[in-house]
């Protein structure tokens, strides 16, 4: 189920940042004062801000829990301290051989696609939130990200498409994939599993990553999982999206050992697709998605037609030759009964993100990363 088998691949290596040298550690203000004299003059990343639960508000009778949104955050940067918090990135990059060479995004000057321009705009994002575990697709400059982001504490694993599209264009930096990192302070890591996804036992070309994490301060265990599942329009795609997540469900009921679970992605699909229901619905795991305000109480299922209408409006938004695309199509799914959600990253507005949408000069992805914090709900911080 490749994308470009009608050409011949050109087998390229990881190398295109062997000119960057950094030290072995560095504090986060160094690392972003860096970024920002390697991008001289050009604009500032797109400012965002937290909005936090009110926990005044308990569950409903009816078994959905209704989480208000209190005022914006201030010190939308500070990294969660408390052990019994995570703070998640979710976040597809955008690959740079497709970015720059193939998706044709038409409002977007060739300079800013660039990867001497974007890949500090991506650092700066990333670390700009200090998150505690980092969730990546298009990942096609592993090493750059491994390097860069160990300066910073974070350990990381990357598990390629097992046929990227990225190896049929021309100068390309390897395959792409999708990538985990973590904090080695505050994480043991136990394990790690990969997987390429199955339609009907048939492999695809997706790809899972989970990896099992001790909170090495209590002792607390999650298992966090990222994907990327198949794009583009139409019924049968639709389709082989919910068979790829009935089979990254399995994936994860069989390696996250009762564990709550963390699952993060690009799944391609907006809330009305088959796989949103599927995901939300799924017995065993109980998931509940971080970025609406629909929450399962641990003793309900939730079957109401409405479940995804609170998703965010957006979380990529770009023009391309066929025209402007707009939609909600990446999502944290965690267990409902083992963690509440303390606070989600706002999207920028319209007028933030400017007409030309993004990528620009001003954001280095087609799509925006999600951060939550999620609490441990059996302990207290």
């Amino acid at each position: 189920m490749g994308s470009f088998t009608s050409a011949p691949k050109i087998l390229n290596d990881d190398t295109q940042d062997a000119d960057l040298h950094f030290p072995n550690k560095m504090s986060r203000d160094e690392l972003l004062d860096s970024c920002r004299r390697e991008l001289g003059s050009l604009p500032a990343l797109v400012k965002r801000s937290f909005h936090r639960t009110d926990r005044q508000f308990g569950d409903i009778t009816t078994g959905v829990r209704l989480l208000h949104w209190n005022v914006i955050s201030k010190g939308c940067d500070e990294a969660v301290s408390s052990p019994n918090n995570i703070r998640v990135l979710q976040w597809n990059l955008l690959s740079q051989a497709l970015g720059q060479m193939n998706d044709n995004f038409v409002c977007c000057p060739d300079e800013a696609l660039e990867w001497k321009t974007r890949r500090f705009h991506i650092v700066e994002e990333i670390v700009e939130y200090n998150p505690d575990v980092i969730c990546l697709q298009e990942v096609d400059h592993f090493s750059f990200l491994k390097t860069i982001l160990a300066t910073q504490g974070y350990e990381g694993m990357f598990f390629p498409k097992p046929d990227s599209p990225c190896l049929y264009i021309k100068g390309n930096n390897g395959p792409d994939g999708c990538a985990i990192f973590y904090r080695k302070d505050k994480f043991e890591l136990l394990k790690m599993e990969t997987r390429v996804l199955e339609v009907w036992r048939v492999q695809s070309n997706q790809v899972a990553i989970a990896a099992l994490l001790r909170v090495r301060e209590t002792g607390c265990e999650v298992c966090v999982v990222t994907t990327h599942l198949k794009a583009r329009n139409g019924a049968l795609l639709s389709t082989l999206r919910n068979e790829q997540g009935k089979d990254l469900l399995e994936f994860v009921s069989k390696h996250c050992g009762g564990r709550p679970v963390i699952l993060c992605g690009d799944f391609n699909a907006e809330p009305t697709e088959p796989i949103y229901h599927t995901v939300l619905t799924n017995r065993q795991l109980r998931l509940a998605s971080a970025y609406t305000m629909l929450a399962r109480n641990s003793d309900h299922d939730n079957n109401d037609d409405t479940l995804g209408a609170l998703e965010p409006p957006y979380t990529t938004w770009k023009i391309r030759e066929e025209g402007e695309v707009c939609h909600t199509i990446d999502y944290v799914f965690y267990t409902s009964d083992s963690f509440s959600v303390d606070a989600v990253l706002n999207l920028p507005s319209g007028e933030d993100i400017g007409e030309g949408r993004v990528p620009s000069f001003s954001y280095p992805s087609d799509h925006f990363s999600l951060v939550c914090d999620l609490r441990f709900t059996d302990t207290k911080a």
